[in-house]
């Protein structure tokens, strides 16, 4: 059966004047325009392609990689506006279309939204939302407290920045564990740092407690090295000053350079921290 706004793998059928005619194993067959037909193909080869509907809202396939797919989240622009809703640039000749009713705000072209793509029942025509929450419920968790999750940057908060755990979940950075500047549409690796009451997710990026000393000794060791074996923080220096120059808290900073004092890798000093030469 074809899918619409999923990647295939079909084979190619035969040869027309305006392009290839493709099939899946259940005889169903889709357009591949001459302008996506590969430069050499035999009759019978295999090809991967998006399938979507055109301006006729006829089945068509595409060579082309859209920016998002069906069940997914992506950060797109918006082209135009018209009295029907938002055009969003997704990366193919025809644009994603957002009714006005699946716009969180109203949309401005040359906006940039995170949105969701679906296929919509009553038309079959894949669209999109930016009332991304409708997507996602904390009802019934598939992570666990510490488990490593992808995250991406939904929209800010009074409390820190929401965010989408795992395409699935809501959650949420507290400002005081946000050390780098977050975008909207970035993805990240993240812990889940605690499930509150509600099914709630705290997140942070990186990662927790012991867990963070590897990697962020590494980190300090490298800046080390990169400097000269010397820099001017310590365990006194302000968290202001750790945070502007590793992008870590206070407290994992002193975990780390405890661990890298523990192996003799460095010295700790009045003045800073040094890089103990072999």
């Amino acid at each position: 059966m074809l899918t619409l706004g999923e990647y295939q793998t079909l084979t190619i059928l035969r040869d027309t004047e305006p392009g290839l005619f493709l099939g899946d194993e259940e005889e169903n067959e889709v357009l591949l325009p001459n302008r996506y037909k590969p430069e050499t193909f035999e009759i019978g080869d295999k090809i991967t392609v998006f399938v979507y509907l055109d301006n006729e809202e006829r089945p068509v396939a595409t060579t082309d990689k859209p920016y998002v797919t069906k069940g997914d989240f992506a950060l797109l622009r918006c082209n135009q506006v018209t009295k029907y809703g938002a055009f969003l640039d997704w990366g193919l000749v025809k644009e994603l279309f957002c009714p006005f009713k699946e716009q969180a705000f109203k949309m401005k072209p040359g906006n940039w939204y995170l949105v969701y793509c679906y296929e919509d029942k009553e038309t079959n025509r894949l669209v999109a939302s930016s009332k991304t929450n409708q997507f996602l419920s904390n009802k019934e968790l598939t992570v666990n407290q510490f488990d490593d999750v992808e995250v991406l940057i939904s929209h800010p908060s009074d409390f820190g920045m929401n965010v989408i755990v795992n395409k699935t979940h809501t959650g949420l950075i507290f400002k005081e564990d946000i050390y780098s500047e977050l975008s909207i549409g970035d993805i990240h690796k993240g812990i889940v740092k605690k499930i509150r009451p509600g099914n709630k997710l705290d997140i942070v990026l990186g990662q927790i407690g012991y867990r963070s000393i590897e990697p962020n000794a590494s980190r300090i060791l490298t800046e080390l090295e990169d400097n000269s074996g010397y820099l001017p923080v310590s365990d006194k220096s302000s968290p202001e000053e750790i945070k502007e120059m590793f992008e870590m808290s206070k407290k994992n900073f002193k975990k780390a350079i405890g661990s890298l004092y523990k192996q003799r890798l460095i010295e700790i000093k009045p003045d800073g921290i040094y890089l103990v030469k072999n």
